[in-house]
């Protein structure tokens, strides 16, 4: 497995195995057609506290903060890559997305070991669920993933 915040996965059981102990966020791709409904599961599944909003400003402050979360490792899985995020009109809304992943698990990887002004570090990984959409719009965006081999 690549050291990478991006991980291409055939199947969720990978992630069991490999992230024992960690924190697994599942995001249905069938139900994160548009990025309204790709926020709404993903504060679900990260039990987002009241206070964040709905912008992607807002998402990108609440994947910065995560302290409400015990575990060290998050993992946000996303199933169903060939359709998640499908109904947004412009594909530049999915790359600011995976951008934004990648920006944030990057900050994460770079915080200090120690506490920082009260924020334990946290390891963020985003694993997608194989498909040939998922793997173009990395590739296309030259964002290196790994696959578990």
């Amino acid at each position: 497995m690549k050291n990478t915040h991006f991980l291409i996965a055939g199947n969720e059981s990978e992630i069991s195995t490999s992230f024992i102990g960690a924190f697994v966020a599942d995001i249905d791709g069938k139900k994160s057609l548009t990025i309204r409904d790709f926020h709404e599961q993903l504060a679900s599944a990260l039990n987002f506290p009241e206070y964040e909003g709905r912008s992607l400003e807002d998402l990108d402050e609440m994947l910065n903060d995560l302290q409400w979360i015990e575990e060290k490792k998050i993992i946000i899985y996303i199933s169903d890559t060939a359709e998640w995020l499908s109904k947004e009109k412009s594909e530049d809304k999915i790359l600011t997305v995976i951008d934004m992943f990648d920006a944030t698990a990057e900050d994460w990887r770079w915080l200090d070991e120690d506490e920082q002004d009260g924020f334990k570090k946290k390891e963020l990984r985003i694993v997608f669920q194989d498909s040939a959409r998922i793997r173009r719009l990395l590739e296309e965006q030259e964002i290196p993933f790994g696959t578990f081999d």
